[in-house]
C-alpha cells in the first residue's frame, strides 16, 4: 500500500512532543542548547541527531519524537540565538536604531559563527524570529514608508551585516590555518602587490593605491556600507 505523501509542516505548529507516553524530558529550549553548544565548539557540520542526543543522554531515534526533522533542529537553534537579541525601547531616531541592529546582529555573528550559513527566510518566522522582526519594524516607525519598504530595508541591513561578517569570520579562519603569522602572510602578498603596480600595467590601481595608501579601517567601512544602505531608502 502506498505510504502517505508527506507534506509540509512549521514545527512551532506541533507539539513539544509527539506520541504518547510519559512527560518529555527535555524540552525544545534543552535541544536547541545543546545544539547550540555543539555548533559553537566544533562548528555546523558537527551537529547531527546522534551528537545531540549524545549530548543530551537518550537515544537517537528518541529525540525524532521532539525534533524530526534536521532542518527543524536548525530551525530551534537559530531561534535559540535569536532570543539573544537585545529589544530596546525604540529612541525615535529609526538611523540610528539599525545602526544599532547591525551592530548586534555583527556581534551576533561573532558570538556563533555558523549562524550566517543559516541566514535565510526559511528559518525567519520562529517565536524569537518575530519579536526580532517586529522590533525591527517599531524601530522604523518614525519612517514615512510602507511596511513592504521597511521590510526590504531590514532585510537589506541584515543582508550587509552577514556578508560583511561571513568575511571577517572566513579571513580568522584561514588566518588560523596559516603556518606562520598573518604579519609574514601580508608582507607577502604587499610586495607582490607592489610589484604588479610598478609594473605600469594597472595604472588606475596605482592611482588608487597613491591616493589612499594607509592601512584599511575595517570599522569604518562597515559604518559607510550601512550608511550607504540607509541612504538609498531616504
Amino acid at each position: 500500500m502506498a505510504g502517505r505523501a508527506a507534506v509540509p509542516e512549521v514545527i512551532w505548529s506541533r507539539p513539544e512532543r509527539t506520541g504518547r507516553g510519559p512527560r518529555p524530558a527535555y524540552t525544545r529550549a534543552d535541544i536547541a542548547a545543546a545544539a547550540v553548544r555543539i555548533a559553537d565548539a566544533d562548528g555546523l557540520d558537527a551537529v547531527s541527531m546522534r551528537r545531540v542526543a549524545g549530548e543530551l543522554g537518550c537515544g537517537t531515534m528518541s529525540l525524532y519524537n521532539y525534533v524530526p526533522r534536521k532542518e527543524d533542529l536548525y530551525e530551534l537553534m537559530m531561534d535559540a540565538v535569536s532570543g539573544e537579541h537585545e529589544l530596546w525601547e525604540p529612541s525615535g531616531d529609526w538611523r540610528a536604531d539599525m545602526v544599532r541592529v547591525a551592530h548586534q546582529t555583527r556581534a551576533l555573528m561573532h558570538r556563533h559563527t555558523w549562524l550566517p550559513r543559516l541566514m535565510s527566510p526559511v528559518y525567519g518566522f520562529s517565536p524569537n524570529a518575530l519579536r526580532y522582526l517586529e522590533h525591527c519594524l517599531a524601530c522604523l516607525d518614525p519612517f514615512d514608508a510602507p511596511y513592504g519598504t521597511k521590510m526590504e530595508l531590514v532585510a537589506m541591513v541584515n543582508g550587509v551585516v552577514t556578508t560583511y561578517v561571513t568575511n571577517e569570520i572566513s579571513t580568522a579562519e584561514r588566518t588560523r590555518s596559516l603556518p606562520w603569522s598573518q604579519e609574514q602572510e601580508n608582507a607577502t602578498r604587499i610586495a607582490y602587490l607592489g610589484r604588479q603596480i610598478a609594473s605600469g600595467a594597472y595604472p588606475r590601481l596605482a592611482a588608487s593605491f597613491a591616493e589612499d595608501a594607509g592601512p584599511i579601517d575595517l570599522e569604518a567601512v562597515f559604518e559607510r556600507a550601512l550608511t550607504r544602505v540607509l541612504d538609498g531608502f531616504t
